[in-house]
């Protein structure tokens, strides 16, 4: 299902980006060589069993996955300092070449098209420990307060890669789901996607968890959590909802939670069904502060309003809610259902994100407060590089892809000036690309299509160069003219102005328009705003 092949440039020229070199490795992570291409993965099983002192991970993945074209040799990968024991098919071990933290399967026999495989790789070793998670991927090795210990991972940007064997692409989600077994010491509670099978001691003091989650997951996703948990839910409206947080601190997590369904009702409404309704939706507290880890959603923090008890926004708004809470949760519609092929796209994942904490704003607390938080998100924006990154080399534009992004989402719903087509337009776009991997072409076109008109300038100007568009004005006798200073042809975009205590909306674009202001001096015009800042 989730599996693009398409004709990928490796290294495209795109304008306002800075040099950049990229090598063999970038390429490998990033790119869609026939070596990928070749097969659509089906299925992972992951079976670990995890030291805890040692912090060593042991054991296998088995990846089902259907043969697209006749090939001998295929790519997985797993990070370089991870021992590759052995590789496993039809019961026979296969020979392997390591290329960085890639790895080539030279198949015993050439695999034919149609064919569905199941491949087996054992592996162990100590996993990459993150310095600064979740901005740095990797292990989260701690203690809880009660000095029980306490693990957790997030890997989005390095790849999943780091901790098991699999094909590290956005571009190829496993179409049925993924199970993730994992035995730990007795005493402790393992958490991962999807839903729980079962748990069973094994031996050695150890207990074996069995995890599943039925829908296709990016496997940046796949996540696994550790700790002294306790376990509370309910049923929300034929939803199951499950928290898992550390037992001290289950009280205030029985608060701060009920944030969630009023959140489902928004979400619900404007973007569609939950998209992972048969796995569930969870919070899992978490040693860092979040990750949307699909149907798991990383919770830490602090239980606390705004974003680790602060205001991104400047505005006051941002302390209504729960920022992590929200912010990740809003990835089950965008970047979880809806991902991106390549991760020079991924402003599809936090633009989208970033615009829903206005949404659920609005829902809870009105359109004039959503406006004040969107607005107050302009101070983030550094516009130092394009929002889109480069493709086929694993390489991320800006992070202007959350604030900037959101805005331009926000602009165009003023441009548009039909809140009922707006919506109709957001629901839609997150129906029909459901369990999907899309690029920006894709949202393009969709938008154009569903508004009825052309916002391309619209998204090349703010996602493919670094600059914002500069407003010019210029008084010829008594009349104003206007015109926007833009990197691209045919960008168009209205202004709103007050003059004499009357506002007009002016449509501007990047040829001079005369409006129908006289004036003696142009400091009698205010300009109220640019749509980017609407």
């Amino acid at each position: 299902m989730k599996n693009i092949f398409s004709i990928v440039i490796l290294f495209c020229t795109i304008s306002n980006f800075a040099q950049e070199t990229f090598t063999r490795k970038d390429s490998l992570r990033g790119g869609l060589r026939p070596e990928r291409t070749s097969f659509d993965v089906l299925r992972y099983d992951l079976n670990l069993k995890i030291d805890i002192n040692k912090k060593f991970i042991s054991g296998f993945n088995d990846i089902t996955f259907k043969v697209v074209k006749n090939t001998k040799i295929i790519q997985l990968d797993l990070f370089a300092n991870m021992k590759i024991d052995s590789v496993v098919l039809d019961s026979k071990k296969q020979s392997y070449k390591r290329e960085f933290n890639s790895f080539f399967v030279n198949l015993n026999n050439e695999l034919q098209k149609h064919a569905t495989k199941k491949i087996r790789i054992y592996y162990s070793g100590n996993p990459t420990i993150a310095k600064n998670a979740p901005w740095d991927g990797g292990f989260v090795f701690s203690k809880s307060a009660s000095s029980k210990p306490w693990i957790a991972v997030a890997c989005q940007g390095d790849g999943a890669s780091l901790w098991f064997p699999c094909k590290d692409s956005q571009s190829d989600e496993p179409d049925f789901g993924a199970t993730v077994n994992v035995e730990i010491p007795e005493g402790l509670t393992a958490v991962s996607n999807g839903r729980l099978i079962e748990n069973k001691p094994t031996s050695n003091g150890f207990v074996l968890w069995k995890w599943e989650v039925k829908n296709p997951i990016n496997s940046y996703n796949i996540t696994l959590n550790i700790g002294d948990y306790v376990h509370f839910g309910e049923n929300y409206k034929g939803l199951d909802l499950n928290y898992y947080v550390i037992k001290e601190n289950l009280e205030k997590a029985k608060i701060q939670f009920q944030q969630v369904k009023s959140m489902m009702d928004c979400f619900q409404e404007k973007f569609g069904e939950y998209p992972f309704k048969s796995d569930s939706y969870k919070l899992v507290e978490t040693p860092y502060l979040g990750m949307e880890h699909q149907s798991a959603v990383a919770y830490g923090n602090k239980y606390l309003n705004g974003y680790a008890g602060t205001d991104l926004s400047g505005t006051g708004v941002g302390m209504l809610f729960d920022f992590i809470i929200i912010h990740e949760s809003g990835h089950e519609w965008f970047g979880n259902s809806i991902t991106s092929q390549d991760v020079a796209d991924m402003w599809i994942h936090e633009g989208f994100t970033c615009y829903s904490e206005s949404v659920f704003v609005e829902c809870e607390f009105g359109k004039e407060k959503a406006q004040t938080y969107i607005k107050g998100l302009r101070q983030n924006i550094q516009n130092d590089k394009p929002i889109i990154g480069q493709y086929g080399v694993s390489n991320e534009g800006s992070s202007d892809m959350y604030y900037k992004a959101a805005l331009m989402l926000n602009s165009i719903r003023n441009l548009v000036n039909d809140d009922v087509l707006w919506w109709e337009t957001i629901r839609r776009f997150s129906e029909k690309f459901r369990h999907q991997i899309i690029n920006t072409e894709m949202v393009l076109e969709y938008f154009e299509k569903s508004l009825n008109r052309t916002i391309k300038p619209i998204f090349d100007q703010y996602l493919r160069h670094k600059n914002l568009p500069e407003l010019i004005s210029k008084k010829e006798k008594n009349c104003v003219y206007f015109k926007w200073k833009s990197n691209v042809q045919n960008f168009s975009m209205p202004i709103d102005v007050k003059f004499k205590n009357k506002e007009y909306r002016i449509l501007v674009s990047d040829a001079w328009q005369k409006s129908n202001i006289d004036v003696e001096n142009l400091s009698e015009i205010e300009v109220l705003n640019t749509m980017l800042f609407q």
